[in-house]
């Protein structure tokens, strides 16, 4: 089950941070590590800091978009530190590693890791289906990139190991790539109807985007809002 949960670092420009991350992963039993348009490759520096975790950066995937490095999960879950003014579905470490070692028995999870200096944009925290705050002091919250990796992975072992026998979860999530798909086809029908403005979509759609979230609808629930769109568009091809 936990092969089945990747961990993806976005834009990492440390060399020194990949082999830490690789540590911290295989001291919790996580092997798969996904770099999604690093900003510089594993080297001497990584193979020491990984210090005995070296297969992973042997084995890690590179990739050169966060979309790529998340298009076959069915959850996915950003590291957000700093308020944003559109909040999104909320989790604590405890709770994001709950979610991640029970949904990763039926497939791929992800736990989104931002840049060393600024984290992960607007637009990528909006591809994801939950944030998660690691609760730090608020007078010193500076943890480090494998830090943060650390803690989650800590708490995504610690729930994998009290999952036992657990059976598969009943509900079908749809992928990733799936509900892009969806968030196109809503934006392109909205967009014929003249309800979203091309020139000025404002923030319909980041908006639509946070209440999908929120409801985190199942795989059919969404090819019913896709069978609706469809026929939509047919009757506005049609006059």
């Amino acid at each position: 089950m936990l092969s089945n949960v990747r961990v993806v670092l976005v834009g990492t420009s440390h060399p020194g941070n990949i082999g830490s991350t690789a540590r911290a992963m295989k001291t919790m039993g996580l092997s798969n590590l996904y770099l999604a348009e690093p900003r510089t490759e594993p080297d001497g520096q990584s193979i020491a800091l990984a210090a005995g975790a070296s297969n992973i950066l042997k084995n890690l995937t590179k990739v050169d978009s966060l979309e790529e490095a998340i298009a076959d999960c069915s959850l996915v879950i950003a590291t957000s530190a700093r308020s944003r003014t559109l909040d999104w579905p909320m989790l604590d470490p405890r709770q994001a590693g709950e979610k991640l070692a029970l949904e990763s028995i039926k497939g791929p999870v992800a736990i989104v890791f931002g840049r060393e200096n600024h984290g992960l944009s607007n637009e990528e925290l909006q591809k994801c289906t939950y944030h998660v705050a690691i609760p730090a002091n608020p007078e010193y919250s500076s943890l480090n990139l494998a830090q943060a990796v650390q803690i989650i992975c800590y708490e995504t072992r610690v729930a994998h190991l009290a999952l036992h026998d657990a059976p598969a979860p009943e509900e079908e999530y749809p992928l990733a790539e799936d509900l892009e798909r969806f968030f196109v086809h809503l934006e392109s029908t909205l967009s014929n109807t003249g309800f979203v403005i091309k020139n000025h979509p404002g923030q319909v759609m980041t908006k639509l985007r946070r209440l999908y979230s929120r409801a985190r609808i199942e795989a059919q629930e969404m090819n019913i809002l896709r069978g609706i769109l469809t026929s939509i568009d047919k009757k506005i091809d049609k006059k």
